[in-house]
């Protein structure tokens, strides 16, 4: 039978695992309805904050949800062998007005890699483009090592 072992990470572990991934899970939730996508990301370590480029269609579930305000929930995590390492973010997530952007803060967008937008079917007219900062209030990370019996 395996055994576990599960640890929690300090801050700078937390800050490694974001800055060595650029793709998560976002979930928000409106009305007691439960919205989760997959996302990519730049992470600014100095600032502990995602900076999400998301893509949607004027009709789009997703766009329903983000104009709600929501508060969200980021999970980033990474399965290796017998290494399960994940880290939550809870918080607001704030739309950045084009007007506000920095040569810095464009340079974190960069970092977020997807989506592809060439792999959209829909004419890019028909997206809507919107950049977001996820600044959590509470940002933690787990470690937990599976110990497996040699049979």
């Amino acid at each position: 039978m395996p055994t576990n072992s599960e640890v929690e990470m300090s801050p700078a572990e937390v800050d490694a695992h974001l800055s060595r991934h650029e793709t998560g899970v976002l979930a928000l939730a409106r009305d007691d309805a439960p919205y989760a996508i997959p996302i990519s990301y730049g992470y600014d370590a100095d600032e502990r904050a995602l900076y999400l480029r998301l893509v949607s269609t004027p009709d789009s579930e997703k766009r329903e949800f983000l104009a709600s305000a929501p508060r969200a929930r980021v999970v980033v995590y990474a399965d290796d062998d017998d290494e399960y390492a994940s880290v939550v973010g809870v918080g607001p997530l704030e739309r950045v007005d084009l007007d506000e952007l920095t040569p810095e803060t464009i340079a974190q967008y960069g970092e977020a890699r997807r989506p592809l937008f060439e792999i959209w079917a829909d004419d890019k007219p028909d997206l809507d483009i919107e950049l977001y900062r996820f600044a959590p209030e509470k940002l933690t990370g787990r470690t937990v090592v599976v110990e497996r019996d040699e049979a």
